[in-house]
């Protein structure tokens, strides 16, 4: 049965012994963000990493309770999702994707079943809920929550775990993004959304057609037409070029979802499609609809479970730094200009709770939602992908860093082909470093992976380098968002590859001294004290 809302999730938490509650007053500067780490990179009597969730209930100056830490670890990132293995999620996507069309009646017949339940993952929009019941567009103060300085070089205090919902001007649909937002005072933030993002194309389109607008009023919407337009508006997200005389005015509305349920938060950071919409992709995880209500000052519909709903607009005329901030990297991302949220409505619960997260050198509370990342949209790269039996974005790797890819190779060239495959996906493209083993190789096992890729690679012939965009929080790149990437094919090398030598077999024992030793091995693990 699906988390009616962050606080039934909690509720959970709790009765699973995975939730601590701390009265002792701390300050949402700094201190809160330094328990936090500890406790994240804390191990428990079985070994396991990552601590509780944390519930303060006393931050200073503040009423305001802060939860934070509810993914960090891998069993919470199942009970989120409501599974015993990430892999049933997996398997759910498999299902739907494995639908043939139906050559005849009966098949026609034998899909209803499936088709009903997927109508149900759809949001439906109520005439109200709980984020209604206190409705704020006066004396609007976004330091009322307790928002979180995690680093002591950050630029201000940061939301964190927002879920902002934008919409599509073209097309009309909705997006639910997570970007961070820097809070300039009690009415404006920073609306950090990095220009590969949804929220960032939104932007985009609202500036090209008001520029097109305001340069060709009686021509076709489109790019302005004047030299070097298009990356005037690739770098107005988190760039520093601006064209001579300004960017055109206008709004672009926004509202932000803080404190939802843990299908809705887990789905705004998911990298799916434009067309997927991310309220459908919580219903498919809590196998429930999203209920959303409308706004009050803006289009656009939330969770009408949330904690928090932060109303306002963007404006395309301004941008402002925003930045420095203690990134998942490890190091602080730059100052850099991005747009600037203008606060027009607050609604919120009785007795909000404000959710938060703190990212930095892993693990991290956003290590388990990106491994769930990793394992729940495997079989969604097994689409461009056939030959991709398994990955692993090794968490010190911080995702975009490090993939490690093990194939089925049927041809020569193939681990070449797959990471550049790898390249043209979505988010993937940004990853720095393309490993791809063999099927046989365990992938989760770094030992593993270590031994084979360091035997099987002559590195002048094995090591390929690209160049193409790069995430935002890459420091070492030549350019913002330009530089080079790596690919490594550690698959054993045929004929047909150039490579004439024998390859060795490795070293294995037989299975019959195996099963030999298995008999015996109950009594010698008493001679040898291994017990």
């Amino acid at each position: 049965m699906a988390y009616n809302d962050l606080r039934d999730w909690i509720a959970a938490l709790e009765r699973a012994g995975e939730l601590r509650r701390v009265k002792t007053e701390v300050d949402p500067v700094l201190e809160i963000a330094e328990i936090t780490d500890r406790v994240s990179k804390s191990r428990d009597k079985s070994g396991t990493r990552g601590g509780p969730a944390l519930l303060f209930e006393n931050p200073k100056d503040h009423k305001v309770p802060v939860l934070i830490n509810q993914f960090g670890s891998e069993r919470r990132m199942r009970m989120a999702l409501e599974v015993q293995s990430l892999d049933e999620v997996a398997d759910r996507i498999r299902q739907f994707m494995d639908v043939k069309s139906p050559q005849g009646f009966l098949d026609k017949v034998k899909m209803l079943p499936m088709l009903a339940e997927m109508g149900k993952f759809f949001p439906k929009t109520v005439s109200t809920g709980p984020c209604k019941e206190n409705i704020r567009k006066d004396n609007l103060d976004l330091n009322y929550f307790p928002v979180l300085q995690c680093w002591p070089q950050d630029a201000g205090r940061f939301i964190t775990l927002p879920c902002v919902v934008t919409r599509d001007p073209k097309t009309g649909k909705r997006n639910v993004g997570m970007y961070r937002m820097q809070i300039f005072d009690g009415r404006t933030a920073g609306m950090h959304w990095q220009r590969q993002k949804i929220g960032a194309e939104h932007y985009r389109e609202m500036l090209r057609t008001a520029a097109q607008k305001m340069t060709h009023p009686t021509q076709p919407q489109g790019l302005v037409g004047h030299p070097g337009s298009v990356e005037i508006m690739a770098r107005t997200s988190g760039g520093s070029l601006i064209p001579e005389g300004g960017l055109p005015s206008g709004k672009m509305e926004v509202a932000i979802a803080v404190g939802t349920d843990p299908a809705i938060t887990f789905s705004a950071i998911v990298p799916a499609p434009p067309e997927v919409e991310e309220y459908l992709i919580a219903g498919f995880l809590r196998q429930r609809p999203v209920e959303l209500v409308k706004c009050e000052t803006v289009d656009l519909e939330v969770p009408a479970s949330s904690e928090i709903v932060l109303e306002g607009h963007v404006h395309l005329d301004e941008l402002r730094a925003e930045g420095p901030f203690g990134d998942h990297t490890g190091f602080y991302s730059l100052a850099d200009l991005y747009p600037v949220f203008h606060l027009t409505c607050v609604t919120h619960r009785n007795n909000p709770i404000y959710a938060t997260t703190i990212v930095g050198k892993p693990p991290q509370e956003d290590a388990y939602m990106g491994k769930a990342v990793e394992r729940v949209f495997l079989p969604l790269m097994k689409l461009t992908i056939p030959e991709l039996v398994d990955i692993n974005l090794p968490i010190e790797g911080v995702f975009h860093n490090l993939m490690i890819v093990s194939i089925r190779k049927s041809y020569p060239g193939q681990a070449r082909k797959v990471m550049n495959a790898i390249w043209s996906l979505g988010q993937a493209m940004f990853t720095k470093c393309v490993i791809v083993v063999d099927e046989d190789v365990d992938v989760q096992d770094i030992g593993e992976v270590t031994l084979k890729v360091l035997n099987h690679i002559d590195p002048e012939r094995d090591i390929q380098f690209t160049l193409g965009p790069v995430d935002s929080l890459d420091h070492a790149a030549r350019l913002p968002n330009y530089g080079s990437k790596m690919g490594i094919d550690a698959t054993r090398k045929w004929t047909t590859e150039g490579f004439s030598r024998p390859w060795p077999d490795e070293i294995l024992m037989d299975a019959d001294t195996k099963a030999l030793v298995n008999g015996k091995w109950k009594t010698l693990t008493k001679e040898l004290g291994m017990e």
